[in-house]
């Protein structure tokens, strides 16, 4: 129906131009005779021009909030949402707008829940394979480093020095399991909160990275859900692990404070490293994580490079009044600070 509807809008703008057309010929002071002159010609093409260029006016017009429309539908990202178009136009153009805005909504909304289903699933399989490595492995290495000091005691002087070197082996490989178990399963989050967690997060990566990194945590931070600490710590991670295996990076920032924004007690998570920058590199699925992970606290994540060099990652996260509202606009909330 509407497009029907849409067809007889096209249909009276064409018959606008043409009736204006016939009514200045009917009018005016124009003939044409047989065989046509060459002053007839050039009037009549002249008004042959002037109709096309009239009717091309018109629809460029009356068809402007369509391709707005289309120009939107190639550059949409579920990830970035907030993407709408001022409903404007006919009224049936206007409801083909007003159909799409509502349509992306639906979508954002079903986007979010199935990221979180899916998040949520994906933390409580880490949670296991954790406790497996934990319990499992761990023990089982634990035993085995037992059994290898007792051999080393009572075995004959040449074997012991490669029962010692199997020793170190064995106790280099329970550190390993530990560290990875650690970092499938924040135990310090959970038990000593986000600052405590970040500042053994950045021991890890000054112990096994050639990353140098300095922390900047404000002590009076706002109170902060499990659900936003948790987004936080694995953002925080996801990043420094960016800088320490793709971007060259040798030296990270990482500085955790609140958001100065009026009447909002959000925070701001920023990491700043002296990398290569991502200037016109595709996001991979590290950094689509992460943003999937930031709207699931209506969080806002913008990630660019920096004028004097390296990357910048942002991570505004509301929890004032405005918190599990819209914050998915054009305008983002990182941009007041500083």
């Amino acid at each position: 129906m509407r497009s029907v509807r849409l067809f007889w809008r096209v249909f009276w703008l064409n018959a606008l131009v043409g009736a204006f057309a016939t009514v200045l010929l009917m009018v005016g002071p124009w003939t044409v005779s047989v065989p046509i002159r060459l002053t007839e010609a050039l009037v009549l093409l002249a008004g042959l021009a002037s109709m096309l260029v009239a009717n091309a006016v018109l629809l460029r017009w009356g068809l402007a909030p369509l391709d707005r429309l289309a120009r939107l539908m190639t550059t949409v990202d579920l990830l970035r949402p907030g993407q709408r178009l001022p409903v404007t136009g006919s009224r049936e153009i206007a409801t083909l707008i007003d159909t799409f805005n509502q349509m992306l909504q639906r979508l954002e909304t079903e986007r979010g829940t199935s990221s979180a289903r899916a998040l949520s699933a994906q933390e409580d399989e880490r949670r296991r394979i954790a406790r497996e490595l934990h319990d499992e492995i761990g023990q089982s290495l634990t035993a085995l480093l037992l059994d290898l000091k007792r051999l080393t005691d009572r075995a004959p002087e040449p074997l012991r020095e490669e029962l010692r070197h199997a020793q170190e082996t064995t106790r280099h490989s329970l550190d390993e399991v530990r560290r990875v178990a650690r970092r499938l399963r924040p135990d310090v989050l959970e038990d000593l909160g986000l600052a405590s967690a970040l500042t053994a997060l950045v021991a890890q990566f000054d112990t096994h990275t050639i990353l140098r990194v300095r922390r900047s945590l404000h002590p009076d931070l706002p109170p902060l859900g499990p659900q936003i600490e948790l987004v936080l710590y694995r953002i925080a991670q996801e990043a420094l692990t960016n800088a320490a295996r793709h971007s060259g990076a040798t030296r990270v920032e990482l500085s955790l404070t609140p958001a100065n924004v009026p009447g909002d007690g959000g925070v701001l998570l920023r990491v700043d490293d002296n990398g290569r920058g991502i200037d016109g590199a595709p996001e991979g699925a590290g950094i689509r994580g992460m943003r999937e992970r930031a709207l699931l606290v209506g969080g806002t994540l913008n990630l660019h490079t920096r004028s004097e060099g390296g990357t910048r990652l942002t991570l505004y996260v509301p929890t004032g009044p405005t918190t599990g509202q819209d914050h998915s606009g054009n305008r983002d909330p990182g941009e007041d600070i500083p």
